[in-house]
């Protein structure tokens, strides 16, 4: 199965080797199998809530993947399906210097970070690295792994079926402040940046007229926008 291009710049974003890579919210992990057909961790952990998929999934990957799962309890399986909430990733039951990387595309701003909130609450002592792709509320995620102290790694921003995605490798031990607008993401001379960064700013125009509580928020998420136009991508990582 072909990856859409949203997936496929995830895949591109993971240029090195983790002891385990968790594709949260996998679907029918179309992005776990690209990670391990390519060796990107030593396990690949298939996570969804949904049983009726994680059933589908499991048996296609004993299928053609049956070598991947190893009897000899001192060898990591190459790959593992969790039918759990992705909010109580087993992160525990590895070792302490594990490298992991959680990726979380696809769902809604709130959701991804109540999920981000309760998975760095129930692990504070472990270096975990994220990449996430929210469908929608990306100023809100920002600025909530931003009190986080997730600091970034690496941004970009893609334009998949007319819509566009914001996608963000965030770690718990960068000290690269992650902009609550976007900054490394933007290059305005694309046509695609400039047509997000105006459709963005008429999203929170909109918000201001029909949500005069809201007022001074929204102004302020305007001007930040705006500066998007006027300050260099060193000076967006303050904003």
């Amino acid at each position: 199965m072909k990856l859409s291009q949203r997936l496929n710049q995830i895949d591109k974003m993971i240029d090195r080797e983790y002891d385990h890579i968790w594709d949260c919210c996998c679907d029918h992990g179309f992005l776990g199998a690209q990670l391990l057909k390519r060796n990107a961790a030593k396990t690949i952990h298939f996570v969804d809530v949904v049983a009726d998929l994680m059933l589908v999934l499991e048996s296609k990957l004993q299928r053609f993947l049956p070598d991947n799962m190893q009897s000899d309890q001192q060898t990591m399986p190459k790959w593992k399906v969790h039918c759990i909430d992705v909010a109580m990733l087993p992160l525990t039951q590895y070792k302490n210097n594990d490298t992991h990387l959680i990726i979380i595309a696809g769902i809604g701003g709130d959701l991804l970070i109540e999920l981000v909130s309760q998975i760095l609450a129930n692990h504070p002592d472990k270096h975990l690295e994220f990449i996430l792709c929210p469908v929608h509320h990306n100023y809100k995620v920002r600025s909530q792994v931003s009190k986080h102290k997730l600091g970034l790694l690496h941004e970009c921003l893609i334009k998949e079926n007319k819509r566009f995605y914001e996608i963000m490798h965030l770690s718990t031990q960068s000290s690269t402040p992650v902009s609550h607008v976007g900054s490394q993401m933007w290059d305005l001379a694309r046509d695609d940046d400039r047509d997000y960064l105006t459709k963005t700013l008429e999203h929170y125009r909109r918000m201001q007229q029909y949500s005069p509580a809201n007022h001074v928020d929204i102004e302020q998420i305007i001007s930040q926008y705006q500066a998007v136009n006027k300050l260099n991508r060193e000076d967006l990582c303050a904003i």
